[in-house]
């Protein structure tokens, strides 16, 4: 399912964002964009997505940066450090230098000030002030609004299945009212055929009512009807389920169970509207087996 979600927030310190875009996908796909040094936040990030969103692939955007310029010095702020081995080495050089010499005074800040490259300029590193708590509270709001985005279009895809439903309910009703004149169909056909091969002698009834029993039980649809609309009537209900659960690999399952049922009731058909109505069937299944891939 697609969906969009957004949080950004001021903690510790820092700015933080987080983006998080959703595509349809068949499995759960978390794709991670972290900023350098970020890469320890990927666990909590996954956890808190995969706990909600069990299908789809899903974009991971996650920055980092000071809070704002003014209190980082302005923007672009340099970040210096002080490389200790270069300034002990000079200390201990003056220090030297004085007792060698018998010369006055003490090494002090103003002094090794004058060190060249005593002052490393380094990058600033926001995420090592990040707490995770902070960063708990941010995924869970973005989270929160990618779901409710997913939900409207669930709401939606609910609706376009329901069609679909009604669309093989309607049918499976017509193969139901169509498939007795099969038989009678049969009778009269067969009957025909004997009196012609046989010069018009009539053929015992019994025998005859045998063969058309014979054809009735490898015609009939009505075990293949039962079960399809059982499965319709299970599939409405994982749609209309209030539980808030996963249910799209579910519903995968079902439309696969209809597509065989349908498939049988086509292969027992021998008639050619009963062939019509399946094909337009199996059109409205692989239409359901598509939108299942993007029900959550």
């Amino acid at each position: 399912m697609t969906g969009f979600g957004s949080a950004s927030t001021t903690a510790d310190g820092v700015d933080l964002s987080l983006e998080l875009r959703s595509v349809n996908s068949r499995h759960v796909k978390l794709n991670f964009r972290l900023p350098p040094g970020g890469d320890r936040w990927e666990e909590t990030l996954r956890d808190r997505v995969s706990a909600q969103v069990s299908r789809g692939h899903v974009d991971i955007t996650l920055k980092i940066g000071p809070r704002n310029a003014e209190e980082a010095g302005g923007a672009g702020a340099p970040v210096f450090r002080v490389d200790e081995v270069r300034a002990r080495a000079f200390i201990e050089a003056l220090r030297e230098l004085r007792d060698r010499w018998g010369l006055a005074g003490e090494v002090d800040v103003g002094l090794l000030a004058r060190c060249d490259r005593l002052l490393v300029e380094g990058e600033p590193d926001p995420e090592g002030s990040v707490s995770e708590e902070a960063l708990v509270e941010l995924s869970d709001a973005a989270v929160a609004q990618l779901v409710e985005m997913r939900v409207r279009e669930g709401e939606r895809l609910a609706a376009d299945l329901m069609s679909r439903v009604e669309a093989l309910r309607s049918g499976l009703a017509e193969v139901e009212a169509l498939a007795p004149a099969r038989l009678e169909r049969e009778r009269a056909r067969l009957q025909r055929s004997i009196r012609e091969l046989a010069q018009n002698i009539e053929v015992e009834p019994d025998r005859l009512a045998r063969e058309i029993a014979f054809i009735a039980d490898k015609w009939d649809i009505s075990e293949e009807l039962v079960r399809a609309r059982a499965h319709l009537e299970a599939f409405v209900e994982l749609v209309d389920s209030p539980s808030g659960e996963p249910v799209g690999k579910r519903l995968s399952f079902l439309g696969q169970e209809l597509l065989r049922e349908v498939n049988t009731i086509g292969s027992k058909a021998n008639d050619a509207t009963i062939a019509r109505i399946v094909v337009e069937m199996k059109n409205e299944l692989e239409s359901l087996r598509e939108q299942n891939e993007n029900v959550e």
